[in-house]
C-alpha cells in the first residue's frame, strides 16, 4: 500500500510559456488571459514541484500564447524524469495533417491538447473544423486532452463515434471563472461520459472553483460523484499550477489526506498512475 512520500505524485495539468516578443509572438488580444504577467519557466516548475512533493508534470502549452510547443519539448527532453508534453495541434491548419503520424515520435511528447474556450476555438469543434482530427488520432494511437466547457455533449458525440479514441475531460469542463454551485452546472454531462471507456477525466484545478478556504468542503460531495463514475483509474489529479488560489502542496493533500472515504490505492491511482498509464508514460 502507497502511502505518503512512496505515491507517485503526478501533476496532469502545468503550464509553462515564454514572453510575448516579436521572433515569438502571442496571437493579438490574447495576452489579458496569461495567468501569470511574467514568464513561467522549467526552473521555476521543477523548484515548486520540489517543495510540494510532485515527482512529474505533464506541461501543457497554454492556449494564449498560441501554437508552440518548443517549451514543454525542451523540458521533458532535458528532464525526462519530471516532464512529459501533451502538446498544441493547429486543427485550422492544413499543414496539421502532416504533422500527426509523427506525432509521438517527437522526444518527450505524449499526446495533442485542444482547447474550445473561447469563442474562436468553439466554433471550430462545433463546425467540422476538427473533425479531421479524430479519426487521424485514433488510428495513430494519440490520447488528447480536451477543454471544452459547455460543449460536452459535443465531445461525448465524438467519443462515441471514435472508440478508439483515448480522449481526457479537462478541468471536468468547468468553466474558467466559475465558482461554488453554479461551476458544477455541466457535472452530470461529464458524469455521463463514464460509460464511454475511451474517456477519462482530470479532476483539476478544483480549489480554483471553490468559495471555501482549505480543505475545500464545497468541492468533496462533486470530486466523490465524479469518483463513483469513473472510478480510480480514469480520474487524474491536476492543478493548473499558475491559476491555483493556494499553495501547490495544499491542492495535493486535498487528495491524499483529506478525503477520508478514498481508499489508499485508488489515492495511487488518481494521484499519478493512472494518468501515466492513460497516456503512455512510462513509470
Amino acid at each position: 500500500m502507497l502511502r505518503g512520500a512512496d505515491m507517485l505524485i503526478v501533476d496532469a495539468q502545468v503550464h509553462i510559456w515564454d514572453a510575448d516578443r516579436p521572433d515569438r509572438p502571442w496571437p493579438p488580444g490574447r495576452a489579458a488571459q496569461a495567468q501569470k504577467p511574467y514568464p513561467v519557466t522549467k526552473e521555476m516548475a521543477l523548484a515548486a514541484m520540489d517543495e510540494a512533493g510532485i515527482n512529474r508534470a505533464v506541461l501543457i502549452p497554454p492556449s494564449w500564447e498560441g501554437d508552440y510547443n518548443d517549451l514543454v519539448l525542451d523540458a521533458a527532453r532535458s528532464h525526462p524524469d519530471r516532464f512529459a508534453a501533451m502538446g498544441r495541434l493547429a486543427v485550422e491548419k492544413p499543414e496539421s495533417r502532416d504533422l500527426v503520424p509523427r506525432w509521438k515520435a517527437q522526444p518527450g511528447m505524449l499526446g495533442i491538447r485542444l482547447t474550445f474556450h473561447i469563442p474562436e476555438h468553439r466554433k471550430m469543434l462545433f463546425e467540422g473544423v476538427a473533425d479531421w482530427l479524430w479519426p487521424m488520432a485514433e488510428r495513430a494511437g494519440i490520447p488528447i486532452m480536451v477543454y471544452a466547457p459547455t460543449s460536452v455533449r459535443k465531445i461525448e458525440q465524438i467519443a462515441a463515434r471514435h472508440p478508439g479514441l483515448r480522449l481526457v475531460i479537462d478541468h471536468l469542463a468547468l468553466g474558467v471563472h466559475a465558482r461554488g454551485t453554479l461551476a458544477f452546472v455541466e457535472l452530470a454531462d461529464v458524469v455521463r461520459l463514464a460509460r464511454l471507456p475511451n474517456v477519462a477525466v482530470k479532476a483539476s484545478a478544483l480549489p480554483c472553483h471553490s468559495t471555501l478556504p482549505y480543505p475545500f468542503h464545497d468541492l468533496h460531495p462533486h470530486i466523490r460523484r465524479v469518483y463513483d463514475a469513473f472510478g480510480p483509474k480514469r480520474m487524474f489529479w491536476g492543478t493548473d499550477w499558475t491559476r491555483l488560489p493556494c499553495p501547490w502542496r495544499e491542492a495535493v493533500t486535498l487528495f491524499t489526506e483529506e478525503l477520508d472515504w478514498l481508499p489508499e490505492e485508488d489515492k495511487a491511482w488518481i494521484m499519478g498512475r493512472g494518468l501515466c498509464q492513460w497516456i503512455g508514460w512510462k513509470v
